[in-house]
């Protein structure tokens, strides 16, 4: 993809700009100039250095997972960068390293963040692997902790633990104190990825019934981006009183439950996603995280794993890896 300088259209010349990638009419990316963002007085704005990619993005960019209203309409969900303006008399200053939760926005240049979505680069981290840890980790301690109520010692169930969110997922519930972790993969090379992450049962879901697998080993918590047809006959192997997290439908939105069994067993399937939750909901997560895991970070017991690093304009390189579902752990843009 070649850098442009070419405005999108109602764009005036006169405006201040910096670069974002842009997706096409015809779902191509650009790296074009868009207006300067404008920090509100409760946001910080944002050098960016660097941009994790997640599957979301691919789906803004197929035109069927539009940006919540306010935020930019070019993609990105997480960043790392360093602040170059902040309210006065607030926790951010001018210099300092920071990665944040976006609803969008992160693929450019600059970004304007409200200062409670912030988070600092935990010591010894790197911008690329700051830039991986808000939305993965963010959406894990969601659903696993406050959609799941995970409780240390239960067994917790997490589909493609070979993905950026999957690796969050597995260190987040080992850390936790989860009993034991199930994950699927799709190839040796993964199941031994997770392992070393600390997945106690691993499932080859090209050569093994997901179902049976669990059938063997009652889940009280899962978080499922797959669903799909499996989706009902998983939830018939649960332990009594577990919840299945449903945050995107991979594998297909049909399925069919038995609902004698769902309900005498008073098992609990929750619909959630974190794109939609209102920035207070987000700013509250992440200062769950920043207490509970941002040591971890910094000991190196959580570690973030980076699969590729590429310079932002070839996002589109980028996204052809997580269509491919090549990637063990985040794939990063670089911006600086």
């Amino acid at each position: 993809m070649a850098a442009s300088s070419t405005r999108p259209a109602g764009v005036p010349e006169e405006r201040d700009t910096v670069r974002a990638i842009i997706v096409q009419a015809d779902r191509s990316l650009d790296w074009l100039d868009v207006p300067d963002p404008v920090a509100k007085a409760d946001e910080i704005l944002v050098d960016v250095h660097a941009a994790a990619l997640n599957r979301a993005d691919l789906l803004q960019r197929e035109g069927s997972y539009p940006p919540p209203p306010g935020w930019p309409e070019w993609m990105g969900l997480e960043v790392a960068g360093v602040v170059v303006q902040a309210p006065p008399g607030g926790r951010w200053k001018a210099g300092d390293r920071v990665c944040a939760l976006l609803g969008g926005g992160g693929y450019a240049e600059k970004v304007a963040v409200p200062a409670d979505m912030a988070l600092p680069v935990p010591a010894g981290l790197s911008m690329a692997e700051a830039a991986a840890i808000p939305e993965a980790f963010a959406t894990s301690y969601l659903n696993l902790c406050l959609e799941g109520g995970m409780k240390a010692g239960e067994t917790v169930f997490i589909q493609a633990g070979a993905s950026g969110l999957g690796m969050a997922a597995i260190q987040l519930a080992k850390a936790l104190g989860a009993g034991k972790v199930v994950t699927t993969v799709s190839s040796e090379d993964k199941a031994r990825f997770v392992r070393d992450l600390g997945a106690d049962v691993v499932i080859n879901r090209t050569e093994e019934d997901i179902a049976a697998v669990l059938k063997r080993h009652p889940v009280d918590v899962a978080m499922d981006c797959v669903a799909g047809r499996d989706l009902g006959p998983c939830l018939e192997t649960m332990a009594r009183g577990g919840r299945w997290i449903v945050i995107a439908t991979l594998g297909g939105a049909m399925s069919e439950l038995s609902i004698n069994d769902f309900f005498r067993r008073g098992v609990r399937l929750i619909g959630s996603t974190l794109r939609s939750r209102t920035s207070d909901v987000k700013a509250a997560i992440l200062a769950g995280l920043e207490e509970r895991l941002w040591p971890a970070f910094s000991a190196g017991t959580i570690k973030v794993l980076i699969h590729a690093t590429l310079p932002i304009v070839e996002a589109d390189a980028a996204h052809a890896i997580l269509q491919r579902q090549e990637n063990l752990g985040k794939v990063v843009l670089t911006v600086r």
